[in-house]
């Protein structure tokens, strides 16, 4: 089995020294945190500025032995001020984090793909990897447009994130991921959805945000993604499932995405 990551979206009503103590109780070995929002005025915790709140997240990590795989959302817009991220890697260092989550929200995929090399240059001396994650409603709709981006800036700690749900959704192919070499795949997210795809964007957005299916319950050929991914590296488990959530705890519910997860990779 490899490791697998508590994603912060899975429980995102948990701070982050909760999500730790789930984390460990369900017997994931990692987590990741959302010290920035997805979207302008969404849930984060932003502890680079809160240092009672880091040093509780610190004394959590270490009584529970679980690490930080990934911080999130960084979208990277025009006017974006890679400056502006001091704090957000000296925080993630002080974690311990491994990599950082990037989105493309830049229509002019150039000027993207240069602050994006900006920020992996940033990040690295912080031992951050910077991984783009390419979803269909953003400037990097897919795995292809995502890799062409990466292989561009060539830097060393760059990265493509695939999330099993955009994978599927955009059209990827096992093909095209055959293409990426296996050191640019850092980590990546697991989650379940129909095998029907949704009929317009905005459906398929908040489909991905607030509602996705424990792994092995819906229609994605997750066996087959697994097996063309990387065995080693890391699997952030992420599924959101909002309407469930008024019924079923945060503990229960990372529970469940561990137990799906373990049984789709024992099925590689």
């Amino acid at each position: 089995m490899p490791s697998f990551s508590l994603a912060a979206l899975t429980v995102l009503e948990l701070a982050p020294p909760a999500l730790v103590d789930v984390a460990a109780a369900c017997g994931y070995e990692h987590i990741g945190i959302r010290l920035l929002p997805a979207t302008p005025g969404g849930v984060a915790y932003p502890l680079m500025d809160d240092e009672a709140s880091l040093k509780e997240t610190l004394a959590r990590l270490d009584a529970t032995g679980v690490t930080v795989a990934d911080l999130e959302v960084v979208a990277l817009r025009p006017e974006t001020d890679i400056a502006g991220f001091s704090a957000f890697f000296e925080t993630g260092a002080r974690l311990g984090a491994k990599h950082i989550l990037v989105a493309a929200y830049d229509p002019e995929l150039d000027r993207f793909a240069d602050r994006f090399a900006a920020f992996c240059e940033a990040a690295s001396p912080f031992g951050l990897s910077a991984d783009l994650e390419f979803m269909p409603w953003t400037a990097v709709p897919d795995l292809a447009t995502a890799w062409r981006i990466v292989e561009k800036v060539g830097k060393a700690n760059a990265g493509v994130l695939v999330d099993a749900l955009h994978f599927d959704r955009s059209g990827s192919s096992i093909g095209d991921l055959g293409k990426i070499p296996p050191d640019r795949l850092h980590y990546w997210q697991l989650c379940d959805g129909p095998a029907e795809r949704p009929a317009t964007t905005e459906v398929m957005m908040l489909a991905a945000r607030t509602e996705r299916m424990f792994p092995g319950e819906g229609g994605i050929d997750l066996v087959a993604l697994a097996r063309a991914m990387p065995a080693h590296i890391t699997i952030s488990i992420e599924v959101p499932t909002v309407e469930l959530a008024k019924t079923m705890d945060a503990q229960a519910r990372a529970q469940r995405a561990l137990d799906a997860a373990k049984r789709v990779i024992a099925a590689v």
